[in-house]
Formats: structure tokens, C-alpha cells, sequence
């Protein structure tokens, strides 16, 4: 087993107006940079490989974190939302009414327009994972929320349909551990690294 631990990235301007971001390359916000500054990596980790997204938000976590050698990995970046970017959930859910009930329902086939869907974000990490396993090497890696669900729905089963059985808070690592073949299990969830 291959240790893999995935960092949110931290809040931006979007996030706080509760805006779908996606592949838009919002940076973080005043407030996402102190807050990312009072998170703190493990020294156990220390000697961990540090891979990330290639959209800004996430490197700049990275780097507050003290990422010195830095893989960009276009596996990590956010789901993209097409159209939809900039908007807000509740806002669609508004204005599409049954329409977006019933694209929610569909989980894992959910499908923002002009988008991806969760499914197709597990297609693109799939063979990451088996890189991350083909290397045993333990990989500490800076992401996106969506991401995190796509990856959590992997390992556990869970459809999508709904909400996660456990809410991804911020300031936080999740712990997981790859496989040989590349399958991928939840060790922990929510292990905070927020030191102030």
C-alpha cells in the first residue's frame, strides 16, 4: 500500500460567495492565504512526493504549506463546470428547477453544462492512482473539493447521489492508501492540520 494524503485548497473570493469554480484559475483570497498560513503539514511527512493541481489556488496552498519540489498534475485539477462557472448552486437549483433535481440525482453521471461529471473526473484519475502505486513512493497531494468526492466515491462505493457519508472539511488532510493495481482506500478522513 501506497500512502496518499490529499490538502484542499484554501478559500478564495469564489468559495466565499459560494460560487462554482472549476476550471476558472481563481486564486485564493486575502482571507484563504491567512488561513492556509495557520495549517500545518506533519513532519511525518516530511519526506512525502507533493503533487498538485495545475490551477492556482492550488499551488499557492501548496506552496504556504512549504511544498519545495512541486509536481503539477493535470489529473488534480477541479471538475470543470462549464457554463456553469460562476454561478451558484442555489441559484441554478432556481432557475432549472426539476431539471437540476433530477441531474443531481443521476450522482456519479451528474453533469454540469458544457461540463464533466464526477464519473469522468474518476476516469482521469484512475491512471494517476496506478502511477502513484507504480512509483511506492508516499504522495502528499494539494487538490480541489471535487475532486475529493470523486476520490472518496473510489474508495468507498458511495454513488453521489447525495450527500457524502462525511463532510471534507477545510484546513484538513485525507488520508488514503493506493494499492498495487491502483485501487484506493479511505484511511482517515478529516485529520486537521489547522494550527490556529
Amino acid at each position: 500500500m501506497t500512502p496518499l494524503v490529499v490538502i484542499r485548497h484554501g478559500p478564495t473570493a469564489w468559495n466565499e460567495e459560494k460560487r462554482l469554480q472549476g476550471h476558472t484559475d481563481i486564486p485564493l483570497s486575502d482571507a484563504g492565504r491567512d488561513s492556509v498560513s495557520g495549517w500545518r503539514v506533519p513532519p511525518s511527512l516530511a519526506r512525502y512526493h507533493w503533487v498538485c493541481s495545475p490551477l492556482r489556488r492550488a499551488r499557492e496552498t501548496a506552496e504556504l504549506l512549504g511544498a519545495r519540489e512541486l509536481e503539477i498534475e493535470p489529473a488534480l485539477k477541479e471538475m470543470h463546470y462549464g457554463k456553469w462557472e460562476g454561478s451558484r448552486l442555489g441559484d441554478l437549483r432556481k432557475e432549472l428547477g426539476a431539471a437540476m433535481a433530477e441531474n443531481e440525482a443521476r450522482g456519479l453521471d451528474f453533469r454540469p453544462d458544457g461540463g464533466e461529471s464526477p464519473r469522468e473526473v474518476q476516469m482521469r484519475l484512475t491512471p494517476w492512482l496506478a502511477d502513484v502505486a507504480g512509483r511506492d513512493r508516499p504522495t502528499l497531494a494539494v487538490s480541489h473539493h471535487g475532486v475529493l468526492r470523486a476520490l472518496f466515491s473510489l474508495a468507498t462505493g458511495w454513488d453521489m447521489a447525495g450527500n457524502p457519508p462525511e463532510k471534507f472539511r477545510w484546513g484538513a488532510m485525507h488520508c488514503f492508501d493506493v494499492a498495487e493495481n491502483g485501487e484506493v482506500s479511505v484511511a482517515r478522513i478529516n485529520v486537521s492540520i489547522a494550527v490556529k
